[in-house]
């Protein structure tokens, strides 16, 4: 079994941009949106109403940036749309054979990101992490941690439906590590919700009996590394590779445990309240910059509610007690920076793009992978409404790719999943 071109396409896509910073800056963009470009050129779909709702997205920024007089400044939203709806149509033509091959390799990729992380902390890659309250996070080749925590969240909740393997388990236990070393917060809810997603419409006991090991495993995996992640504190790589080598023998036998299977657990958070003190800025939920962030963000929504602020001109300026004033380029929330960049007809048009998909992927319902990739899918629009993850096309194009794998196809491949 073989991939089709214009699928392996949207895959290097997807790599690149995992190399490419995310694909933030402009040349991970252009590559990224142009082998995507190229994959939907050759697969040739039939528009949907999710083509033609992101379309409609995509023409109103340009009209905005015309409006600004800086048409230049809506490429980034409209290369958005182009890349996460062109991935849908793309992966939307492959049979059940062929989507399964797929969700293996994308799960692999994502392994490779958690590994890269864990490594970068261990071993303090400067490149590779980002050190935020006297925290070294993980941040892999995408640089942003929370970019990277919410394409392995939603490839973690995917990789559960694949065929049960040795392989896939450790694989799985590495998407959990690699959330953990994040610290991202916003992940690990969205993370629960996509679990819950998929214990609605997989079973909430089979959910547990597979997520379990690779969750316990995680939870030893990255106790392990606390007293590593600290800036101030030596790294203690023996420590943090005891604790990766134990974390993936629980994720591939904790089941022969038996009623012991919880002691990892008890131990694990012992060992996280015992450094509870140097974590206490990520356990916590207060964020004095997104709340201001916000604020400021609904004030530029007052002045301009219906067409916006324009593309890229949604900078947001605060006071922040005793650090002063502040200025945020993004809201960190999606949802929000549309609303203010775009107005409400933007928001309208955004919004519709998710109520089609979700319409469009409950039609393929039925089979386990269909549950992963809806679950997935869930993961980045619950992480959306924490971070400003549309503007990196990694979480674009992954979040595509998992929508597709939920669209209705028929056995042959043919187009009729790229019906809305």
């Amino acid at each position: 079994m073989t991939l089709p071109v214009p699928v392996l396409l949207v895959v290097a896509g997807f790599a690149a941009a995992v190399v490419a910073q995310g694909g933030y800056y402009l040349p991970g963009r252009v590559l990224s949106g142009l082998l995507v470009g190229v994959a939907v050129a050759l697969a040739r779909p039939r528009p949907n109403l999710v083509a033609a709702l992101g379309g409609a997205l995509a023409l109103w920024a340009v009209v905005r940036g015309l409006l600004e007089g800086d048409v230049l400044s809506a490429v980034p939203t409209a290369a958005a749309a182009g890349v996460f709806v062109c991935a849908i149509l793309v992966v939307a033509q492959a049979d059940r054979e062929q989507r399964e091959l797929l969700a293996t390799v994308v799960v692999g990729v994502g392994a490779l990101v958690a590994l890269t992380g864990w490594v970068a902390v261990v071993f303090r890659i400067r490149s590779w992490t980002t050190v935020s309250e006297g925290l070294l996070r993980a941040a892999s080749t995408l640089t942003y941690p929370n970019a990277a925590a919410a394409v392995m969240a939603a490839v973690a909740v995917l990789s559960l439906v694949l065929k049960p393997t040795p392989l896939i388990s450790v694989v799985t236990f590495l998407l959990c590590t690699g959330v953990g070393t994040t610290m991202s917060r916003a992940a690990v809810i969205a993370l629960v919700a996509g679990l819950l997603v998929l214990g609605v419409f997989s079973g909430f006991k089979k959910t547990v009996v597979r997520a379990a090991p690779p969750l316990i495993g995680a939870v030893a995996a990255v106790a392990a590394l606390l007293p590593t992640m600290r800036v101030a504190d030596e790294p203690h790589v023996v420590l943090a590779v005891i604790g990766l080598l134990a974390g993936a023998a629980l994720a591939l036998w904790l089941h022969r445990l038996g009623r012991y299977a919880v002691l990892p657990v008890v131990i694990g958070a012992a060992f996280a309240i015992g450094f509870a003190d140097r974590l206490a800025s990520r356990v916590s939920f207060s964020s004095p910059d997104r709340s201001g962030a916000a604020g400021a963000a609904l004030e530029l929504v007052s002045r301009s509610p219906i067409l916006g602020t324009g593309p890229g001109n949604g900078s947001l300026f605060f006071n922040s007690g005793n650090e002063g004033a502040r200025v945020m380029r993004y809201v960190h929330n999606e949802y929000l920076q549309v609303l203010v960049e775009l107005g409400a007809v933007g928001l309208v048009l955004a919004l519709g793009v998710v109520v089609a998909l979700l319409i469009a992927m409950w039609r393929g319902r039925g089979t386990p992978l269909w549950a992963g990739a809806m679950a997935a899918v869930v993961v980045v629009l619950v992480h959306s409404g924490f971070d400003f993850l549309w503007h990196l096309p990694v979480v674009l194009i992954v979040a595509g790719l998992c929508a597709g794998l939920g669209f209705p196809s028929t056995e042959d491949g043919s187009v009729e999943g790229t019906t809305a």
